[in-house]
């Protein structure tokens, strides 16, 4: 009896540190004419157990503190053993004291070429290279965790996106896109290349000033909440002097532009004449909801 309860409290804290995220993952396949083959439903089921089910940290997980995510795979072309296909990541966190989820990342993946027999077996190492497969997702759901976490600590998810890179250097050996410098300007490579440089080192002091200190602050001072939000985002003033319109800053509002909308659109009332200046020149795509913003 002894034995069976160690046995049986090993295997429940097994699974509360193996669950760190709430992650709805559907394989759509309409593009290629055959959506309805069973390999697709075989591989969103063993995607969907790869990501919720894997151990990636060594924190343990409450059920209500699972970081709330989706990836949604659009498989473009289908032959053999390889698919041609694009991944759409998002995530979201809960802000305190109210019953709103806020974005957090949100990432178009369009280089996501892998190979898949069904049934395969899909394990994730830290450390090497299993497939191209286990590696794109493996990647983003580090992303997931080191911005989420980032969101409530200064630097908070730093051993996160150490991973994500890690993944990013040892991926490099396999001749699939995404991972080297010379693959383009918005691919995995350069955005955990970015969050690590000086150039963007406001970006990550926003994700914490814009979220603990300003979400998370509204349900006790929605005026000071709001004027931190206003505040942390004028930072990115600075990255864009360095950068003009860079990858992150497309990352961010991407996220972010309808919700900025949204909380500088309605009362109480702040100083939002800087604010505006700011978000018309580091995010002027997103002009027309800017004009929605009240002084």
């Amino acid at each position: 009896m002894h034995k069976f309860l160690v046995v049986l409290f090993f295997s429940i804290a097994s699974v509360a540190l193996g669950q760190e995220l709430n992650c709805n993952v559907v394989v759509n396949a309409q593009f290629t004419g055959n959506e309805n083959v069973q390999v697709f439903k075989t591989l969103e089921k063993q995607l969907t157990e790869l990501v919720n089910n894997t151990q990636w940290t060594n924190r343990a997980y409450k059920q209500d503190e699972r970081i709330n995510c989706s990836m949604n795979i659009t498989v473009q072309e289908y032959a053999s053993d390889v698919f041609k296909a694009t991944i759409q990541v998002q995530s979201s966190r809960p802000v305190y004291g109210s019953s709103y989820s806020t974005p957090v990342y949100n990432f178009n993946d369009k280089d996501f070429t892998f190979r898949y027999v069904e049934y395969q077996n899909l394990n994730f190492s830290p450390t090497q290279f299993q497939s191209n497969l286990v590696s794109v997702l493996a990647f983003h759901v580090y992303m997931i965790l080191g911005l989420d976490a980032d969101t409530f600590e200064l630097q908070g998810g730093e051993p996160f996106l150490t991973q994500a890179q890690t993944i990013v250097n040892y991926s490099q050996s396999e001749n699939a896109q995404g991972w080297k410098l010379e693959d383009g300007l918005q691919t995995r490579y350069m955005l955990v290349d970015n969050l690590f440089s000086p150039t963007f080192k406001e970006y990550r002091q926003v994700m914490y000033q814009y979220h603990r200190k300003g979400l998370d602050q509204m349900s006790d001072d929605l005026k000071s909440g709001k004027q931190n939000i206003a505040d942390a985002i004028t930072l990115l003033q600075n990255m864009h002097n360095q950068r003009p319109n860079s990858f992150l800053a497309r990352i961010f509002f991407d996220a972010k532009s309808d919700e900025i909308e949204d909380i500088f659109s309605d009362g109480p009332n702040v100083q939002v004449a800087d604010l505006v200046d700011v978000l018309n020149t580091i995010s002027p795509t997103n002009s027309s909801k800017w004009r929605n913003i009240k002084f």
